[in-house]
């Protein structure tokens, strides 16, 4: 009986698939050129042969080793990691490349060396990530490779960037709110002075112009982004008088404070209050009761748009810098209603 060739070469695909052999080493290189029916017939055979690709050789013939790396400070510690290294690797996977992920704690020297080796162990390009929406300075090492920004932008803009759409998403809650008849809408924003913040007090303002809303000042708490935060914030506003039937919160933890707060006073969600709050940590959001309505972050998208933007970049390095800013979807569960008096 006749076995499988002790080595299986690409001309033996090649012959076996009915295709030249820079066809087959193409379409086992997944090149965009190729047609995808003639892609999955090659692909088959190669693996049927039981081929296996040499991608040592390979990178010495094209000066790359298809391999990615992302570096972020506390991104891959924090609740939505899992969907922006979702996005990037499946992003990456699908045009046959790998990401390699490294996280420095937010420390500086560790960043370093972890950028030094990512380039030591040759990596084509860089996803340099951070925690939440920033703007910052890239290391100059970034320089040396094709670099996307994840979750940030760069002061000067010298680098792609992807980052959420943090006004949009802010002006969207506004109008559900809104929608539902609601006039006196409170929002407990975040102290710190971050993107985020700004954002989504420009989207809060606009959304309340375009309705012909009056801006009301005493509607706006700041507090620390946290359920403790919220907590101070919701009963400070819903504690008085003349309390407002609608809190928009800057995130889902604040949300979670401002229930805790409705609670203490007695009042209901959505009966008394309707409450949306930002960021979709699904953990949270969709385990109080009544469910968090809220607006979700794109950490998925973001990672895939990343990704693809920084293979474009390897392939052609002088296509024009983007700054890309993607929507963030408005999840609706429970804590929205009518409001129960005008």
């Amino acid at each position: 009986m006749v076995g499988r060739p002790a080595k299986v070469t690409m001309a033996d695909i090649a012959k076996a698939a009915g295709v030249s052999m820079a066809t087959a080493s193409r379409a086992l290189s997944d090149h965009p050129k190729v047609a995808p029916g003639t892609r999955e017939r090659v692909q088959g055979v190669a693996a049927d042969l039981g081929y296996v690709h040499n991608t040592v050789a390979q990178s010495l013939r094209t000066q790359r080793s298809h391999t990615l790396g992302l570096v972020s400070d506390h991104i891959a510690t924090t609740p939505y990691a899992g969907r922006v290294i979702l996005g990037a690797q499946e992003a990456a996977a699908a045009q046959g490349w790998l990401l390699l992920l490294l996280n420095s704690g937010g420390d500086p020297e560790l960043e370093r060396r972890e950028i030094q080796t990512l380039l030591q162990r040759q990596v084509d390009g860089l996803l340099y990530a951070a925690m939440y929406h920033q703007v910052l300075t890239p290391p100059a090492s970034l320089d040396s490779v094709p670099t996307v920004l994840l979750d940030a932008r760069a002061e000067n803009g010298s680098l792609p960037s992807v980052v959420p759409d943090e006004v949009g998403g802010a002006h969207a809650a506004v109008v559900e709110l809104l929608r539902h008849g609601h006039r006196r809408i409170g929002f407990l924003n975040n102290v710190d002075d971050i993107p985020a913040t700004r954002g989504r007090a420009q989207g809060y303002r606009q959304a309340l112009q375009e309705a012909d809303v009056p801006f009301d000042p005493r509607l706006v708490v700041t507090a620390e982004g946290s359920p403790h935060g919220g907590y101070l914030a919701a009963h400070s506003l819903l504690g008085g008088p003349d309390r407002p039937t609608a809190l928009f919160c800057f995130n889902d933890r604040m949300a979670m404070g401002a229930y805790q707060a409705t609670a203490t006073l007695g009042l209901r969600i959505p009966t008394d209050v309707s409450i949306i709050g930002f960021d979709d940590q699904d953990t949270l959001a969709d385990g109080l009761r009544p469910g968090l309505t809220t607006m979700a972050l794109p950490h998925y998208e973001m990672g895939a748009w990343a990704v693809q933007t920084l293979l474009a970049r390897i392939q052609d390095p002088t296509i024009p810098v983007v700054h890309a800013v993607l929507p963030c979807p408005l999840i609706r569960r429970a804590s929205v209603d009518v409001p129960s008096q005008p």
